[in-house]
């Protein structure tokens, strides 16, 4: 998702090589007063503190927001009010469907553009 972020946003390739690196070697390891484990590469999530790191969680959200927007309208409320079926929160996005067929369809859509 990071890769298809950084291409979508026009990122220079020299820049992504940069960022591949940096991200790419986490080392973490655990400690306690008794036993430390074996250092390993950290493949999943944000390093606290590091600057950097909000960005792509950002731009890969920005994705799936993107591939999600193509099949999601808005719906109508009582006295002419629209709300747009997806939410976005820090952490997350919610996609609101009552239709099982919907979702599918959003679905398939993730699965065009990352396969």
């Amino acid at each position: 998702m990071f890769q298809l972020a950084l291409t979508m946003y026009h990122v220079p390739a020299d820049i992504q090589v940069v960022l591949d690196h940096h991200f790419d070697e986490f080392p973490i390891g655990f400690s306690t007063s008794d036993y430390t484990t074996n250092c390993i590469n950290l493949k999943v999530g944000i390093d606290m503190g590091c600057t950097m790191s909000p960005i792509p969680c950002v731009m890969a959200m920005e994705v799936i927001i993107k591939i999600a927007e193509g099949s999601i309208s808005s719906t109508n409320l009582s006295g002419g009010c629209s709300v747009t079926l997806i939410k976005v929160f820090m952490d997350g996005t919610n996609i609101i469907y009552s239709k099982q067929a919907q979702i599918w369809r959003i679905l398939a859509g993730f699965d065009a553009v990352l396969l």
